[in-house]
């Protein structure tokens, strides 16, 4: 685990989350057309106050690969006519 400095609302932390969570976190910020710093500080506005960013962090990059599985899975169909 890497420990990187950032600057969220104008002050600095440090945040330590795994390699592949760094990675896939860019990923996410270069799919959505905003800095990694941008992605972060949307994160930090929205976790829940006993969270802390880095656990935040992981539990965003879950739930955007799961809402991309999500989205790929083919949908049940249901017959219109169930008789």
């Amino acid at each position: 685990m890497k420990k990187r400095s950032v600057s969220i609302a104008g002050h600095q932390t440090s945040i330590s989350i795994e390699e592949p969570f760094w990675q896939a976190l860019r990923g996410i910020a270069a799919e959505r057309g905003q800095s990694l710093a941008g992605l972060i500080a949307a994160i930090d506005g929205e976790r829940a106050a006993q969270t802390n960013l880095s656990s935040a962090i992981r539990l965003a990059v879950l739930a955007w690969y799961q809402a991309r599985v999500e989205a790929q899975a083919p949908k049940e169909t249901v017959p219109l006519n169930s008789e």
